[in-house]
């Protein structure tokens, strides 16, 4: 049957008749059961005929009596093979940008399409009467168009495989011949193809190929007063505000009242959808939105928002990211770049060889080296004219006496430059504490107590704490505020500025704010941070260090340790005094450090940040980290309210993650701030996915 015949058969009632019963047989009743039974009559919705078949792109399927049911439902057609264009971002410019054409208009008065275009206010037509292969090509390439309009000569193979318009009275194109140009105007942007021309279903299908959004086009021959008619009506509901696919239904219904002269005038204009694209409006293609669909769409992010970040600090103040988010503090600190030794800083270990080669001397308890070889240390290490020395070894009893010693530990801890240690009371696994040695006072102890996170690894310093009354360590200063405290003020003049009922401990302009109680950045769940805790902003490289024996032997130089702050501790792999840091899972095999290396760690933290200005780390109050992740939770939001194609969401939500990272690492290692990443990074994905479920359930139904 031929295409001209089956317009004929369908002209009268018994054309209709037959193709709804047709669309009747069985094949089809399941489909419109599913339809009708999904589907509101007062849906918008398009009914799309997903075909390669040429002779059913010629069909009328709007005569189907599903359409007379459903008003707001119009029908177009598809190629099976669609994709979604590549298009880049284009600048609003608040105007609809057409390019039309005006082919060879032999016997054709084209002057009314002319006036059509002209009259519209809010658009920016350019024209082209009869151009040349070139002209067209160049403007194609040249311009940024979100309408191509045809109005000519045009036909198409009575395949439908190609078609081809009448440029002038000498050239002909088909839209092969302009595929590139073509590509490259959808790629930034051309929504809407309208051939206003007859024949176009071969025009349709080359164009589909190319994956253009929207195509209109004449089934058959057009008269000059349908095409002008369909076009007046098009425009005029179109640019009214109407959607794009009612806009086409009631300009081809209202070509019905020309049917006496023109018949099946109304079966003629017929869509062609890639299936990809969302319709445009015509206020989108202004470059701005209708204000009802704005403020939906508004209502949408800020909702997903709203419920994300709601829903992400309630999770996060259940401790669920806590773990997590210490994991990626760690990460992000070992990013730093290498530093240098701390040149104020020395370190002094008792070795498990200075262990066995004094294990024969008299000492009292389970002590790692007696009271002789730590009092022959420090009257060593004081004639090198060391500032400060910290002795980090418990000392709560004394050995026996030996008369024939001449080292008298009492006394090199008598001297004003010694800061020796205790340990305050633990509820549950010390019930008492460690005693400092004796005739030490007050103000040159410092207590050596660390808190461990839950998975074990040192990440916070304490630097002063209230101590229980039944404690045998009454001092409120770690030992680490005391050593930097003291060679700060001795050595470099810089006065200090704290108590126990402060929220802060500063040197001279340098100040370091505690971690506020009970929930503080990442740290939300069974985390005790009483006292003045900070985050330890470890150096990233090792310590200056000598053992006892080198120091005993007169193996070290007089430069080593003069005006020096000195740490002495234990470091042999039989004391327990050993812990985690964030760097200990990039060494391998997995190491722990030993205290006094942490003691060490904690003091050139506080005396770099006041003499170099080394990072402070700190966090953000709560209210800040509030508006951080309700920040990326909307921005997560906004990727898929802007972004329409799947692959750009996918890849602009890797990229934003990414971005969040880099964001975060970057204010860590640069300004010291610690800001949420696992929140934030769950708060845009959660975003994103609500923000579909969103769309899907509120946009108009298709099939």
């Amino acid at each position: 049957t031929s295409p001209y015949s089956l317009l004929v058969l369908f002209r009268n009632q018994i054309g209709v008749l037959y193709i709804n019963k047709w669309l009747n047989s069985q094949p089809f009743q399941n489909i419109e059961r599913q339809l009708r039974t999904r589907l509101s009559p007062d849906d918008e919705i398009r009914v799309i005929i997903e075909t390669n078949v040429t002779l059913l792109h010629r069909l009328p399927w709007h005569l189907w009596y599903f359409f007379e049911d459903y008003r707001n439902a119009e029908v177009a057609l598809s190629s099976q093979n669609y994709e979604h264009p590549l298009i880049l971002p284009r600048s609003p410019t608040g105007k609809v940008k057409i390019l039309a054409i005006f082919g060879n208009s032999n016997g054709i008065d084209v002057n009314k399409d002319q006036s059509l275009l002209k009259g519209l206010e809010s658009a920016q037509t350019k024209f082209l009467v009869e151009p040349t292969r070139r002209e067209l090509n160049e403007q194609l390439w040249n311009q940024d168009w979100d309408i191509l309009f045809f109005a000519g000569h045009s036909s198409s193979q009575p395949d439908g495989s190609t078609g081809q318009i009448y440029l002038n009275q000498t050239e002909s194109l088909t839209i092969p011949q302009l595929k590139n140009a073509l590509q490259a105007s959808i790629s930034r942007n051309l929504k809407l193809a309208i051939f206003n021309s007859c024949d176009g279903i071969g025009l349709a299908r080359n164009l589909a190929d190319l994956h253009i959004p929207q195509i209109i086009v004449m089934r058959e021959g057009v008269p000059d007063l349908v095409a002008q008619e369909f076009l007046k009506h098009f425009l005029f509901a179109f640019a009214g505000g109407k959607s794009f696919y009612l806009a086409v239904r009631e300009a081809r219904e209202r070509l019905q009242g020309l049917e006496n002269n023109f018949p099946c005038a109304s079966w003629l204009p017929v869509v062609c959808q890639n299936q990809t694209v969302v319709p445009v409006t015509w206020q989108e293609l202004r470059g701005s939105f209708n204000n009802s669909r704005r403020q939906y769409s508004l209502w949408n992010v800020l909702l997903s928002t709203a419920i994300v970040a709601a829903s992400v600090l309630g999770l996060r103040y259940l401790g669920v990211f806590q773990t997590t988010e210490l994991q990626i503090f760690d990460q992000m600190l070992r990013l730093r770049s290498p530093e240098e030794q701390d040149a104020n800083l020395v370190v002094v270990e008792v070795t498990e060889n200075d262990i066995q080669t004094r294990s024969q001397e008299p000492r009292r308890g389970s002590k790692s080296i007696s009271d002789i070889s730590l009092a022959k240390l420090l009257n060593k290490l004081q004639q090198y004219q060391p500032r400060i020395i910290g002795v980090d070894i418990y000392r709560d009893s004394t050995d026996p006496v030996e008369q024939s010693n001449s080292f008298d530990l009492t006394t090199e801890l008598s001297q004003d430059n010694v800061v020796a240690v205790c340990k305050g009371k633990d509820s549950k696994h010390d019930p008492h504490g460690i005693k400092p040695p004796s005739g030490v006072p007050q103000d040159r102890q410092g207590f050596t107590d660390a808190i461990a996170d839950p998975d074990g690894i040192i990440r916070r310093q304490i630097l002063m704490m209230a101590q229980e009354p039944s404690s045998f360590c009454a001092t409120p200063y770690s030992l680490s505020l005391q050593l930097a405290a003291r060679f700060l003020f001795d050595y470099k003049g810089i006065e200090h500025k704290f108590s126990e009922d402060s929220d802060y401990v500063q040197f001279g302009s340098t100040v370091f704010k505690r971690l506020k109680p009970g929930r503080s950045g990442g740290y939300q769940q069974q985390v005790d941070l009483g006292g003045i805790q900070i985050l330890a902003n470890y150096r990233a490289a090792d310590f200056q260090k000598v053992s006892l024996e080198d120091v005993l032997s007169d193996a070290i130089t007089p430069d080593l340790i003069k005006d020096k702050v000195v740490l002495i501790g234990v470091t042999a792999n039989s004391n327990s005094d050993a812990w985690t840091t964030p760097y200990s899972t990039m060494q391998q095999p997995y190491q722990e450090v030993a205290g006094v290396f942490i003691q060490a760690q904690m003091v050139s933290q506080i005396l770099n940040a006041v003499l170099e200005q080394r990072t402070i780390l700190w966090v953000f109050p709560f209210w800040g980290d509030i508006l951080w992740i309700c920040g990326w939770s909307l921005t997560g939001s906004l990727i898929y309210w802007r972004i329409h194609l799947l692959l750009a969401q996918a890849s602009a939500l890797i990229g934003t993650v990414i971005i969040l990272y880099a964001v975060c690492t970057v204010l860590l290692l640069i300004i010291g701030v610690w800001v949420p990443f696992i929140p934030s990074a769950f708060a845009i994905v959660t975003s994103s996915v609500i923000m579909i479920v969103l769309k899907q359930s509120h946009s108009y139904s298709t099939s």
